[in-house]
């Protein structure tokens, strides 16, 4: 989930390569005319918001879909869409919870950084497995499963809070506990949203401005529960937001597979090298989590611990979740760029919006005022949330149905496989060159992955598909004339 988190990811992608043999549109199909008319249908208010990026990737590089837009609400899509905000609303809030309740029971930075360390580590060694059983079994099932066993373990957080009785690695004990949950429940979601909407980037669009709001709620509501409760009651409302996530999974009816999708009969190792047959046969997923890991240690996994500790222990817990609350309001901006603009090459257009995100390690680095760290918070929210709509919608229409929960899995592990590495280095490094230096480093990083992705023509030149593709289940090579172009 290059453009995610367990924290986000992410955050937390795509191309011609799939496997597919005469399932996909030919290049002619996939390059349409685009004329000065249908730029014109975009509006005003499209036009202002598109024109940075049209600038950059070329004005024929974005289009607009053929025909009516289709319809992305319905009643199961809302009820997924309000899970999701939840959850991440919860993710949000447990930075928070963390670096307020372990700083006040004495310990450091690099604690703050192991025990959210401790969740990405499981979460990223296992996650793999879980998309080979999500691609097995019912993921609305294992979902909901995943938010009640999470519900527990950090009820249970709560009660240590509020006993007083702080131990580090029980702390990190349930952290793991909960990065296994999510390591079942996270595959599921990328196979969900092409299965409740038609029209997938709309609908990653609308559930990014959902994440973006919670996020832009959740680090305020932490904040205030902090200086007004205690980081106990931070937990507890962690523990109620994925109780409220399991009520609307429970509610949602998931209607039957997309064409495409196969039984799975064979082993469950059978299944898990099949994954990784489909993932390595695509040098856009596999070069983008590769640039990836260098994002998560450099950037995503020091970040999130030290720009925690540096604003609460400089301005307080009611300072950074404003800034953190800016960043979700600068996400809530992407989203609603991205339900607008509809570029050719998705990934390219994403990847020059992610050097905004240099603006929010390098000004909390460099010692600013909160309105300015808030400032870049908002830019660099607006350029990852756009980045994450692209790679997120690239991954859901460009892989086959039925190998989707793995390729998916491929992606979310490779991503986080390095945020845990840089969220233990943190602390160390904070105390070798200074917590604003490290911070400083991680802005130019931004720009330095920036770049990087720009530099692989399959990435680069990733031609955009709507609609999910399918592909025979006898092979899972690559026609040479398909992926001849994007290699």
């Amino acid at each position: 989930m290059a453009g995610t988190s367990s924290g986000e990811k992410p955050p937390c992608a795509s191309e011609t390569p799939h496997g597919a043999s005469g399932t996909r549109r030919g290049a002619s199909e996939q390059r349409p005319a685009v004329s000065e008319e249908s730029h014109e249908a975009f509006g005003a208010l499209s036009e202002a918001a598109d024109a940075p990026v049209e600038r950059a990737i070329g004005r024929h590089d974005i289009v607009a879909a053929d025909g009516p837009r289709r319809p992305v609400w319905s009643r199961d899509f809302a009820l997924f869409f309000v899970a999701r905000a939840l959850a991440r609303l919860g993710d949000t809030i447990l930075p928070v919870a963390l670096a307020a309740g372990l700083l006040q029971y004495g310990y450091g930075v690099g604690a703050v950084g192991l025990a959210m360390a401790a969740s990405a580590a499981s979460f990223a060694g296992l996650v793999i497995f879980g998309g080979v059983i999500a691609d097995r079994f019912s993921t609305r099932k294992l979902m909901i499963g995943a938010d009640l066993v999470r519900l527990v373990t950090q009820s249970l957080c709560a009660v240590l809070f509020f006993t007083d009785h702080v131990v580090l690695w029980q702390v990190c004990a349930i952290g793991a506990v909960n990065g296994v949950a999510g390591a079942v429940f996270q595959p599921g979601v990328a196979s969900t949203v092409p299965r409740l909407a038609a029209d997938v980037q709309g609908a990653n669009g609308a559930i990014r401005i959902a994440e973006s709001a919670a996020q832009l709620a959740g680090p305020a509501l932490a904040g205030l529960l902090v200086a007004f409760a205690s980081a106990a009651g931070v937990f507890a409302a962690h523990a109620a937001t994925y109780a409220l996530s399991a009520l609307c999974l429970l509610l949602l009816r998931l209607p039957s597979a997309a064409p495409g999708t196969h039984t799975h009969g064979g082993s469950f190792k059978a299944d898990l090298a099949e994954g990784w047959r489909e993932f390595r046969s695509r040098t856009w997923l596999w070069g983008v989590i590769v640039i990836w890991c260098v994002y998560m240690i450099s950037i995503w996994g020091p970040a999130v611990p030290l720009v925690a500790t540096e604003v609460i222990q400089q301005h307080g817990p009611r300072a950074y979740g404003l800034v953190n609350s800016a960043l979700g309001a600068g996400t809530v901006i992407g989203g609603l760029i991205a339900l607008r603009l509809r570029p050719r090459r998705m990934l390219r257009a994403g990847s020059f919006a992610l050097f905004a995100f240099a603006c929010f390690p390098a000004s909390v680095g460099a010692g600013l005022g909160v309105v300015a760290m808030s400032t870049g918070a908002v830019i660099a929210g607006a350029g990852m949330s756009l980045w994450g709509v692209m790679w997120a919608t690239s991954v859901q229409t460009q892989v086959a149905p039925d190998v989707l929960n793995r390729i998916h899995a491929y992606d979310v592990a490779g991503s986080l496989a390095m945020m845990p590495v840089g969220q233990a280095l943190a602390g160390p490094a904070a105390s070798v060159l200074g917590a604003d230096r490290v911070l400083l480093i991680a802005g130019v990083m931004t720009l330095v992955v920036s770049t990087a992705l720009l530099l692989v023509p399959a990435i680069r030149n990733l031609v955009r598909v709507d609609a999910p593709v399918s592909r025979p289940r006898t092979t899972g090579a690559i026609p040479e004339a398909a992926g001849r172009e994007m290699r």
